[in-house]
């Protein structure tokens, strides 16, 4: 089977990572975009498979989670007037979980803003934890039961509540791409004793800033966005894996996984590239060959 050289792979999903469309990456590096597609889903399998082995038992203190929003194939309210929208299209929520030591995402689920989703996303990020943390989100109401649900009793709770003005603009294209004035929070206790001055989520916040700017199909107001929910997350998979094991830190000056102690080696995206190729079945062994005998004429 023919497969691309090591160093075109490695550069497919660098450029993946670093914000440039799929069809881009297609003529930049001169490559079908099949080639692309093909190597963005083994890549995401591949480092799905390793988020969920190695990001375990981490030793955090505090966390702070957040949600993004995004789109497949078409936004919610035009699904039933796209034609032949796939299984998954409309706007698809990115749940996300950061040690705001390390800067390193322990967890992440992909769904609607429900509760049912808030509940696999915090029982799924129960599962990552060694012990007791202080926990912190905004004021989003599926996140109360759900974390109730996966930590009971073990867990550090409160709330950062975010209170909204009037929308910035008055024409409507103001009002559309000018989001509403943040006049104030407030602090508010759910479960155990949170310390006031860990309330806090700026850290995950800003971490959704870096997904839209590492991840084209997140990026607002192009047509770059994911036409393909399974896409979508194998993307996900491989940014999550590259920004926690990867990519160095500014602040930090290592990985977050380095910071975190979850891993102690520097890593770069051969590396990712060899996770892809480990997963492969090895090649068949062939039989011992045969003479044929010869026919008389």
């Amino acid at each position: 089977m023919n497969k691309l050289p090591l160093e075109k792979r490695v550069m497919i999903l660098n450029l993946l990572v670093e914000g440039m469309s799929m069809r881009s990456i297609s003529r930049t590096v001169g490559v079908s975009i099949n080639t692309v597609s093909k190597l963005l889903v083994e890549a995401g399998e591949a480092c799905a498979a390793y988020h969920d082995e190695t990001v375990r038992d981490v030793r955090s203190e505090t966390v702070q989670c957040d949600e993004i929003w995004s789109f497949c194939y078409a936004k919610e309210k035009n699904v039933e007037t796209a034609k032949a929208a796939p299984e998954g299209a409309g706007d698809v929520w990115t749940w996300t979980a950061l040690d705001s030591d390390s800067k390193m995402i322990l967890a992440f689920e992909v769904g609607d803003r429900s509760a049912a989703t808030a509940r696999d996303f915090m029982f799924g990020l129960a599962d990552r934890l060694a012990h007791r943390v202080q926990l912190t989100t905004d004021g989003h109401g599926a996140y109360l039961k759900a974390v109730g649900d996966a930590f009971g009793a073990d867990i550090d709770y409160a709330m950062l509540v975010k209170q909204y003005g009037e929308p910035t603009g008055h024409k409507g294209h103001e009002r559309k791409y000018s989001p509403a004035e943040c006049t104030g929070t407030y602090k508010r206790d759910v479960f155990g004793k949170p310390d006031p001055a860990k309330i806090n989520t700026s850290h995950v916040e800003r971490q959704n800033l870096s997904m839209r700017m590492g991840m084209r199909r997140f990026t607002r107001l192009t047509n770059g966005f994911s036409k393909k929910l399974q896409n979508h997350l194998h993307m996900l998979s491989l940014y999550f894996v590259h920004y926690n094991f990867v990519r160095i830190h500014k602040s930090l000056k290592c990985t977050p996984a380095m910071a975190a102690g979850v891993s102690d080696t520097l890593h770069d995206m051969a590396w990712i590239v060899s996770l892809i190729d480990a997963r492969e079945p090895a090649p068949a062994k062939r039989g011992p060959y045969k003479k044929r005998a010869r026919r008389e004429a």
